[in-house]
């Protein structure tokens, strides 16, 4: 009955939700929430049953909003689509550009409106060279065929969907050939050169858009901010900081401020970091996480807890990669309270463990010398891919138990989980600490011929350790001759270890040499070098080296540890007397000292540097 009360209020219903969706889809900023799956499915419902599912627009129009869901149901947005009766171009674009992440479904939809007689437009290719598809050349041959080839917006696309590919050399050819280049092509470029970790040729682009005079936009600083921070090339950083960012001439934004602080950690300058951060009206979890991440790789562990906690105290819920972050931070310095704290955290929260907090949370209990519960996160972790199982093949030979660490290897492999580079590094030392050379040799040589995996210089210094500690100096030795790869001073420092062991001390002597021509102002290899004169009796040869140690102006670094008491850690640095505890700790210590003099036996000085 159309003139009915219910025929009305039914009406009044539709007209209302749709404007609604009308009002939402044309007036939303890009922060505002997209409309719950739920309502849409009320306006779907009303316009079912009020008829007005006829007409095509209007079910497009749900389509589109359907598709900006951050997870929609594919087979509802299907269902949508499959209601329009004579779906046309901009309907098929509105369905591929929503299934820019599945590139077999975007692209069967555009074999499918090409059988339906619809032609593509200029929107239709761009939309397909982004959906993460390993067929571009396919596809702008198709974009040549409509007219579109020298389209600005598909050469772009073109440029950005071959470096995705890893097709560099055409993507630069794609570039090269573009007229008319303006920042989106540069960054497009740069971003496929940064993916493929050709930073220098990322900056060489962004200094030629500047040398061009091509407007440069926040988009291209941060990509050139993430190609510093892969090269190191700090100083070009802090130009583009001050030129670009603190001058006004980009728009400063949480992700400009967040790539700065990624850029001055990866170049270890986490004070410049801090700054950046301090500065933000605004910081979102990249941010953090950034400078976080940062201190653990400056080995700063203790400022990156001090950070975890200023999180926490600002209400800022951690994701994944902070929890691992803190959580590494926690293992170096054996503080199990705070990581066991983070454990139950996690726990509160519901956080499933998967690979990334599986791997530090063994990692963690694993170095604080907790074997069982690393076993029992092992247990508790969802997916047991190689990283949960390097860490307690880690965990098990760290802690002194290198037969059951290598059997667990032996099960890792009968489960069809395969090695990589760490899990070799990890049974190689298992191996080193139980005098196990036949096994160690057996395994190293299984990397290249069983599971192509090429060793690298830390390959090379677990298997020199290995024979060092055996005492097969002469094959740890042509080990190092035969290297693919220039030994660096870790490689020469183990065999260095194994002279002082088994007291070779010719050798010794040439390989201590050696490591001070590689690293001339490390004070510890100049002490390990007069030890070991001091400890052949070569008094005069001591003192030169000493000697030498201070024309080159090289100071000793203090020595520091960390202690963990009710939840609290303290560090201790060498002859510190800062703390207001000072004097009764040095009063303590000398009586230990005095006591120790009394006790029969002779600590030589080379244990101690030991």
């Amino acid at each position: 009955m159309p003139n009915s009360p219910t025929a009305k209020k039914l009406d009044l219903a539709v007209r209302y939700l749709w404007q609604q969706l009308i009002h939402h889809m044309n007036f939303r900023s890009k922060s505002s929430p997209p409309l719950e799956l739920f309502k849409l499915q009320q306006i779907h419902s009303l316009l079912v049953v009020s008829g007005f599912s006829r007409h095509s627009s209007f079910l497009t129009r749900l389509l589109l909003h359907c598709l900006s869901l951050h997870s929609f149901p594919c087979a509802y947005a299907f269902s949508i689509f499959n209601q329009i009766r004579h779906p046309d171009v901009f309907t098929y674009n509105v369905l591929i550009r929503g299934f820019n992440f599945d590139p077999n479904n975007a692209i069967s939809f555009y074999v499918k409106m090409r059988r339906e007689g619809v032609f593509p437009n200029k929107h239709t290719f761009p939309f397909l060279l982004k959906s993460k598809t390993q067929m571009p050349f396919q596809i702008f041959s198709q974009a040549i065929r409509f007219g579109f080839g020298s389209d600005h917006f598909v050469r772009n696309s073109l440029v950005a969907a071959l470096a995705n590919c890893g097709l560099m050399e055409n993507a630069r050819q794609a570039f090269d050939e573009t007229a008319d280049k303006d920042v989106v092509a540069y960054t497009a470029l740069m971003d496929g050169y940064i993916r493929n970790s050709f930073a220098f040729q990322a900056l060489d682009l962004f200094l030629e858009m500047r040398v061009l005079g091509v407007g440069v936009d926040e988009v291209a600083v941060v990509s050139a901010l993430c190609a510093i921070g892969m090269s190191g090339c700090i100083w070009l950083g802090r130009w583009i900081h001050g030129f670009y960012v603190e001058s006004g001439r980009v728009v400063r934004d949480v992700y400009v401020d967040s790539a700065l602080v990624d850029m001055y950690c990866k170049c270890s300058s986490c004070d410049e970091a801090l700054r950046v951060l301090q500065e933000m009206p605004y910081r979102n979890l990249v941010s953090w996480s950034a400078l976080l991440a940062g201190y653990v790789q400056s080995n700063r562990f203790n400022h990156a807890l001090l950070l975890f906690q200023e999180m926490l105290v600002k209400k800022v819920e951690p994701n994944e990669a902070i929890l691992a972050s803190v959580l590494t931070a926690c293992a170096h310095l054996g503080a199990l309270d705070q990581g066991r704290w983070v454990h139950k955290y996690i726990r509160g929260r519901k956080l499933e463990i998967n690979s990334v907090l599986g791997t530090s949370l063994i990692d963690m209990y694993a170095k604080c010398g907790c074997i069982k519960e690393a076993f029992a996160v092992f247990e508790n972790t969802l997916v047991k891919d190689v990283y949960p199982w390097t860490a307690l093949i880690f965990g098990l030979a760290m802690n002194g138990d290198a037969r059951s660490s290598l059997n667990l290897f032996s099960k890792m492999l009968s489960s069809g989980v395969q090695p990589n580079e760490v899990t070799f590094i990890a049974v190689l030392s298992a191996c080193s600490h139980a005098d196990l050379v036949d096994e160690g040799k057996r395994l190293f040589a299984s990397m290249d011929d069983v599971y192509g995996i090429q060793p690298t210089v830390d390959h090379y210094g677990c298997m020199v350790d290995l024979f060092g500690r055996a005492g097969h100096l002469g094959e740890a030795v042509k080990l190092i001759e035969a290297m693919r790869m220039e030994p660096n001073a870790s490689i020469w420092g183990a065999l260095f270890g194994a002279c002082m062991i088994h007291k070779d001390f010719e050798l010794g002597r040439i390989v201590g040499n050696h490591l001070i021509t590689l690293q001339p102002y490390h004070s510890g290899r100049y002490a390990l070098l007069a030890n070991l004169y001091l400890k052949c009796r070569s008094w005069e040869a001591a003192a030169n080296v000493r000697k030498k140690m201070n024309e080159v102006g090289v100071e000793k670094i203090p020595g520091c540890s960390w202690i963990e008491t009710n939840g609290v850690i303290h560090e201790f640095v060498a002859f510190d007397k800062s703390d207001v505890a000072a004097d009764c700790v040095y009063s303590i210590l000398d009586n230990l000292t005095a006591h120790i003099e009394q006790l029969p036996f002779v600590l030589e000085a080379s244990l101690l540097e030991l």
